[in-house]
Formats: C-alpha cells, sequence, structure tokens
C-alpha cells in the first residue's frame, strides 16, 4: 500500500513539475477574417492575419491586464462576389458560432455594407479591409452609438482613390504631351459595374475637363466579365490617348489581356486590382505590359521603416507581393493589439475610445482617423502626404515597378512626395508609332 501511495505522489509530483515548467495559455482571442477567400482578394486577406498573428505569438502573445493571451485566427469564406447571402451568412457564422472577438477583412461595398449591420448588431469590432464606398464610414458620423465598432482599415475611401487616380492621370498626361506631342489628351472611362465605382465615375466625368483633357466616353463592363471585345471596339474607334480604368475583379484580367492582344493605341491608367499581384503576366500572357494600376506595395519602395520588413517577410512567405487587403496585418498587429494592450481589455468600447484618437505607423504609411466636417468620429482614414498615398505601379517586361510618387506635391505649400524606389514610367511602343 505505502508503495502504491509512494507511486502515486511520485507521479503527480512529476506532472506539476512538467505543468510548471511549460508556459499555459489560457484564453485566446479569437480574430475572425472574413473576405472571398477563393480569389486573390480574400487569399491577401488571410496572408496578412496569418503574418500578423503569428508574429505576435512568437513574442508571447498579447497582454491583457494581467492575462497573456494568443491570437487565434477563424477563416471565413464570404464568396462575395457571387452571393450576398453566402456573405451575410458567413459572418453570422463567425460572431454565433464561432464566438470571435473581433473581425478583419470584407472586401466587395454591397456585401460590406450587409455585413456591417450584423457586426454592428452585435457590437463586434470590424475593420474593414477591402471595401472603398465613403457610406460604410458615412455611418459611423451619422449614427455614432451603432456604427462605432466599424474602422476602415485599408483602402482609403473611394473619393481619395478617384483624386489619386487623378493625380496619376495628370502625371501620366504631362509624359504623353512631352513625349508625343499630343495638344490635348484624350481619355475612355471603363469601370466595372460595382456600387464602389458610381462616385469615381461621376467624379472622373466632372473632373477631367478640367484637368485639360476631354473624355471620349464611359463604359461599364460586368466585375465578371470573360469577354470585353465589343467595348474594347468603341473605345478602339473613339481613339483616346488614356484608358482610366476601375476594376476591383477578374474583370482587370479579361481587358487588360485583350486590349494588350489589340495594341489599342492608348495607355491604361487607373485602378486594376488583379493588376497589382505577380500573377497578373502569367494570368494575361504579358498582354498586360505597361498597364499602370494605383497599388499600396512594390519590390524595392519604402514608404517607411515598416515597408521592406513587411514586403520582403511577405514575399518569402507567399512567393508574392502582397496586395492591399493583406494589410489585415496591419489592422491587427497595429491596429487592435497596441489599443487591446492599452486598455488592458477586450471591451469594444474601450478599444473603440482609444483607438478612434490614435495615430501609428504601417507599412503603407501612417494611419490617422478622420472627423467630419462637423467635428464627428467616422473612423475612415487620412489621405495625404505623411500619411496614407498609395503607389503607382506599371507592368514594364514582366516586372512591376513603381514610377509615382515622384516629387509629387498633393497641393500648393504641402510638402513633396518621393519615396525610395521609384522609376520612370514607359509609354507603350505601339502608341509611339
Amino acid at each position: 500500500m505505502k508503495r502504491v501511495t509512494f507511486g502515486w505522489s511520485f507521479f503527480v509530483t512529476v506532472c506539476l513539475v512538467i505543468f510548471i515548467s511549460v508556459p499555459v495559455w489560457g484564453r485566446t482571442i479569437k480574430i475572425g477574417v472574413i473576405g472571398p477567400m477563393n480569389f486573390v482578394q480574400g487569399k491577401g486577406h488571410w496572408n496578412g492575419a496569418i503574418m500578423a498573428a503569428d508574429e505576435i505569438n512568437a513574442k508571447g502573445g498579447v497582454q491583457v491586464g494581467k492575462e497573456k493571451m494568443k491570437i487565434e485566427l477563424v477563416k471565413s469564406d464570404s464568396n462575395e462576389f457571387l452571393s450576398m447571402t453566402d456573405a451575410t451568412n458567413a459572418i453570422e457564422r463567425l460572431i454565433t458560432s464561432d464566438k470571435v472577438d473581433f473581425i478583419v477583412g470584407g472586401f466587395r461595398t454591397e456585401s460590406v455594407l450587409a455585413m456591417q449591420d450584423i457586426a454592428m448588431d452585435n457590437k463586434k469590432i470590424f475593420i474593414g479591409c477591402g471595401a472603398a464606398h465613403p457610406e460604410i464610414c458615412l455611418r459611423v458620423a451619422k449614427d455614432y452609438n451603432r456604427y462605432k465598432y466599424f474602422f476602415r482599415g485599408t483602402p482609403f475611401h473611394s473619393g481619395y482613390l478617384v483624386r489619386t487616380s487623378f493625380a496619376h492621370m495628370g502625371f501620366v498626361g504631362a509624359i504623353l504631351k512631352k513625349e508625343l506631342n499630343i495638344p490635348k489628351v484624350k481619355v475612355a472611362i471603363v469601370a466595372e459595374k460595382a456600387v464602389w465605382a458610381d462616385p469615381m465615375v461621376e467624379a472622373a466625368q466632372g473632373v477631367i475637363p478640367k484637368m485639360g483633357m476631354d473624355v471620349v466616353g464611359v463604359w461599364r463592363p460586368s466585375d465578371k466579365a470573360t469577354d470585353v471585345t465589343a467595348e474594347l471596339a468603341a473605345i478602339q474607334k473613339a481613339e483616346p490617348h488614356m484608358i482610366f480604368t476601375m476594376f476591383s475583379a477578374s474583370v482587370g484580367i479579361t481587358f487588360s489581356r485583350q486590349a494588350g492582344e489589340l495594341k489599342i493605341p492608348a495607355i491604361q491608367v487607373g485602378i486594376n486590382v488583379e493588376a497589382q499581384k505577380d500573377g497578373f503576366w502569367e494570368a494575361t500572357k504579358g498582354m498586360g505590359n505597361y498597364v499602370f494600376t494605383m497599388n499600396t506595395y512594390a519590390r524595392g519602395v519604402e514608404v517607411n521603416e515598416l515597408t521592406k520588413p513587411f514586403v520582403d517577410t511577405y514575399i518569402k512567405r507567399f512567393g508574392e507581393v502582397p496586395t492591399y487587403t493583406a494589410d489585415t496585418y496591419s489592422a491587427i498587429l497595429h491596429g487592435l493589439v497596441p489599443n487591446i494592450e492599452a486598455v488592458g481589455s477586450l471591451d469594444a468600447d474601450k478599444i473603440v475610445a482609444r483607438m478612434e484618437n490614435e495615430e501609428s505607423n504601417v507599412p503603407s504609411g501612417r494611419i490617422k482617423y478622420e472627423k467630419d466636417a462637423q467635428g464627428r468620429p467616422t473612423h475612415d482614414l487620412t489621405w495625404g502626404p505623411g500619411y496614407l498615398t498609395s503607389l503607382g505601379v506599371q507592368w514594364q517586361d514582366g516586372k512591376l515597378v513603381a514610377v509615382w510618387p515622384n516629387k509629387w506635391v498633393a497641393a500648393p505649400g504641402a510638402p513633396e512626395v518621393t519615396y525610395k524606389g521609384m522609376v520612370p514610367v514607359k509609354i507603350p511602343p505601339w502608341m509611339k508609332k
């Protein structure tokens, strides 16, 4: 009997020693990552979140008061390109079944507006990392108590997107005038049929003539179009020098490939999310050469001290340059975690109160949340020198390089902006013939 008692006591003692010597984690912080996971946009959401979680957990996790907590990610395919119902069901599951503490991601504006309502009903902080329509954050100002749990993480809203695109157009237009001796640049506007692009199309029609350029027409193909030859035939007949694009989905590949095959003598400038990824060259079979798009990251470009480590690590891990939806990394690492630690709690109201007044550097620039004309918080992103500007990038013979900002001055008296790693724009050679 004594031998049995001694053996049991020894076993218990050994177990206690092992238990004490191995770190013990309590609750985890569950973050739902929602996006169209079968598309590049959703893959960016997931990859960025993985990088952030791994980096945080490798350093011991998140200090929440006296408790150390690891990040646990929950992946959710919204399928939002194809079904709004799938998107709302996906976020419902994250909240009711997976019981996540926070949510990051979302891409298509129409779906994000619906998902936003569900998150707000449940008082879950939701950092949007994809949708650009201003209304998503205008809701915060109009009904703060309901919508205060939503923050935009990326990109800045479509009003700023179009202002940046106008800067790109002016930049390229000046080069066309100088190199090709074009007295007045003609522009074709081509935007996918999606809500986020509507205000951009309206703004472009009004502003382009004020920039000293002519609008020769507006075309709105489906965001999932697999053939745009009819639109391209009409565009070619209109004889533009520049095609101002607004594409966030797969039509960006279709349009660029077919325009390249036809060698339409016009340079594409604007937004083409598919052109932001390394696979664009192969997807267009090289026909996407000279496409110019707004982007967030590019090889060899340093916006600040955080850019290069993030981009280099992402490329090493996933084999490609991050698209802007990979800024789930910043939403978690630079947005949620520092504010959770500062308030010492997962309480959403406490985190919101601190987060909306904080500024922080992120790999794409500096984040500061705006207020509207009445001083009401919008939780929208500040645009311009010193904050977020994005990049202008161009495909040049199989390489995606950064060409803007290069000595850019946003307004009289504003600081000049040039990031390390800029190269000159190239005009398609068939435009010079």
